[in-house]
């Protein structure tokens, strides 16, 4: 992997020294834009929910079947705190009783992606408007996602039936992203069982998914029966020893929102070194290629792993503090990567388009959703304008 020389970093820490010549009419112009696509997406999806990534710029519309379809009420609800319009809380309200449904029938939930879906489809709607049933499937999420606890290895499995050899023991980083979900649990029903868990799986991901140069990889397997760590590799990364964009960002956002929990100074320690390591790669524009090796030339970026690394920045320059060296770096490093989104990836100049950002990667070793929408980087989008428009209490 090519290094970054003396001179590009000096450069990059120049650019990052103050925010972007913007004024704040200039993000909340970037929010109504969002505000207006997710509006008439109401109309567009009706009952059904948008996939994982576009298709020409357009959503296929699917069941509430995939790891991403919480992203959708999540934007409504990030509306709703925009405008206080409650045609976007009504809207995603409603979507509780599908959520339900899912788990209930227990349809696509062999994932630890349940952190993801059930924190903004349910967590958020009852901290928002207290919805009991919405605060009742959320627990029963935790309850389920509990169950992919491996004790002797200190891990929560990812994907698939835990007894399932080809997923056995495997971790990915994104995971660090769902354990809110069991940190909020322990915090409604006063049972530590949910944060143990959480803080030993962050524990033992960190230890053997961060590099000593602080790149990462994106999958990790452990011996279930022993607890000994296996092997590293990628899924969506373009090799095993190169560093997935995307994961990376999960990796600094979600070390960052353990910190909130667990106030344990390591977790901010490994969000600063994920985050030096991120900004160093990123090419003039602040835009992430899909994977970190690369850094110039003709491949795809990744508009989603820019958004969710700046969500990352912010929640980590607040948990740092003002009196900390890094502070101004990292939130400037966030100031900048979302304004460059806000200018040239928005799909602002193609209404017909049903996505916020354009130029995404769902995952580009299986050819799906390359250099399209994605439903994840519209969501992280559109956090990242509330967080930088108003004082916004994250739903993580």
């Amino acid at each position: 992997m090519k290094e970054r020389n003396e001179i590009e970093e000096l450069k990059r820490k120049a650019l990052l020294s103050s925010p972007p010549k913007i004024d704040s009419e200039f993000w909340k112009e970037a929010r109504v834009f969002c505000t207006e696509k997710i509006k008439n997406n109401i109309t567009v999806f009706k009952n059904r929910f948008p996939g994982p990534a576009s298709v020409n710029n357009i959503y296929p519309l699917i069941s509430n079947t995939d790891w991403t379809a919480s992203f959708w009420p999540g934007m409504l609800f990030l509306a709703f705190e925009s405008t206080t319009d409650e045609f976007f809380s009504k809207t995603g309200e409603a979507l509780v009783m599908s959520f339900r449904e899912r788990l209930d029938s227990r349809s696509e939930t062999e994932t630890h992606d349940l952190g993801f879906l059930y924190t903004l489809s349910c967590a958020a709607p009852w901290r928002l408007f207290g919805n009991s049933l919405a605060r009742e499937t959320a627990l029963m999420a935790a309850d389920l996602l509990l169950l992919r606890f491996h004790e002797k290895a200190s891990i929560i499995q990812a994907w698939g039936n835990l007894e399932d050899p080809a997923q056995r023991g495997r971790i990915i980083i994104d995971c660090a992203m769902n354990l809110p979900l069991l940190y909020w649990a322990s915090e409604e029903t006063g049972k530590p069982r949910y944060r143990d868990a959480a803080a030993l799986h962050i524990k033992t991901a960190n230890r053997c998914i961060i590099r000593k140069n602080w790149s990462s990889f994106h999958t990790y397997f452990f011996d279930t029966e022993t607890g000994a760590p296996v092997r590293g590799n990628t899924a969506q990364g373009y090799s095993d020893d190169s560093c997935w964009a995307r994961g990376q960002a999960w990796g600094i956002y979600g070390n960052a929102l353990s910190f909130r929990y667990l106030k344990d100074p390591t977790l901010l320690e490994n969000a600063r070194g994920l985050a030096r390591y991120f900004l160093n790669r990123l090419p003039d524009d602040m835009v992430a290629y899909w994977d970190l090796i690369f850094v110039d030339g003709p491949e795809e970026r990744d508009s989603s792993a820019a958004a969710i690394a700046a969500c990352g920045l912010l929640e980590l320059s607040a948990a740092l503090g003002a009196s900390d060296a890094d502070y101004q770096y990292f939130k400037n490093a966030a100031y900048h990567i979302t304004a460059s989104l806000a200018k040239s990836y928005t799909t602002r100049d193609i209404p017909e388009s049903t996505g916020l950002l354009l130029h995404g990667v769902y995952a580009k070793p299986d050819s799906k959703g390359v250099d399209e929408c994605t439903l994840f980087g519209d969501y992280f989008y559109m956090e990242a304008l509330v967080r930088l428009c108003q004082n916004w209490k994250p739903y993580w």
